[in-house]
């Protein structure tokens, strides 16, 4: 059988914490993974721009053979997602699927909390998108919804400081901007795939009754879920356990923040896209 991977996508390296929880539970599946690292961030690009240079990554895991791509980058999934789904993807490969991970999320989000308050921490292009709002409101109308976007947390990230001194005076920041505004919040959302590393810093500035989601392992779920209901999908993709791993900039600078993200050796390979930055 020719090898038919499921693509996962992002800006950069962020969403490794999502292609982590995906692999941990699927691990049967060939797996492509794709950081546009060469035109990160994405998070205050325009609309225009963030779905230019996600369709052009997403046409490239069609021609690697992705029966299936995961956009594992919330902004991707705000900006790109929906015109890619209803007015590109019909015209050029309709036999194929692409999937965000702002859905799912929204889908579960809301049993999390108990005073039925949640923040969302995001990038400035999903903050600004209202995506969560909408998406949570179908699910859970009682659930209240704050928004911050925190546009120093993929930088901090990106260029390997997250578990620097220096990052906490930006973790401490944002996530007392968002519980002074409102301090009902029991359940804080990373709606960013970059915002796991911060992880430990984090949980150290939230106060004692407040968790913090991560969506790895809830994209991981509802990935199972749809592999399970769409079946022409799941046999289409190709079982061999193979990974490779591709970045739009140095392979080098990839493989040592991969290594660090997976905890185990990556080997990435360099593509060149079209549109520059």
């Amino acid at each position: 059988m020719a090898q038919a991977p499921i693509g996962v996508f992002d800006s950069g390296y962020g969403g490794l914490t999502v292609f982590k929880s995906i692999r941990a539970l699927l691990p049967g599946y060939d797996y492509i993974y794709l950081g546009d690292n060469g035109r990160a961030p994405y998070g205050n690009r325009s609309f225009e721009t963030v779905h230019q240079y996600t369709l052009e990554c997403v046409e490239w895991f069609f021609r690697m053979g992705c029966p299936l791509v995961i956009l594992a980058c919330n902004t991707a999934s705000a900006k790109a997602l929906r015109t890619i789904q209803q007015r590109e993807l019909p015209l050029i490969a309709p036999e194929k699927r692409v999937l965000g991970v702002i859905r799912p999320t929204a889908e579960v989000i809301g049993n999390y909390t108990r005073t039925k308050s949640i923040g969302i921490l995001g990038t400035k292009g999903t903050i600004n998108s209202g995506s969560y709002e909408l998406e949570i409101r179908k699910f859970f109308p009682e659930v209240r919804v704050h928004a911050l976007a925190c546009p120093m947390w993929v930088p901090i990230v990106e260029y390997g400081e997250y578990k620097s001194p220096g990052a906490d005076y930006f973790v401490q920041q944002y996530l007392e901007m968002l519980l002074t505004s409102a301090p009902d919040i029991d359940t804080i959302l990373l709606a960013c795939t970059h915002y796991p590393l911060l992880m430990d810093k984090i949980m150290k500035y939230l106060p004692t009754g407040i968790q913090a989601i991560s969506q790895g392992e809830i994209v991981a779920e509802s990935l199972e879920d749809y592999l399970y209901r769409h079946p022409e999908i799941e046999a289409a993709v190709s079982k061999g356990g193979k990974i490779s791993f591709h970045t739009t900039d140095d392979t080098a600078d990839f493989d040592k923040h991969g290594s660090l993200f997976l905890d185990t050796k990556v080997k990435s390979e360099f593509v060149q896209m079209r549109t520059g930055i």
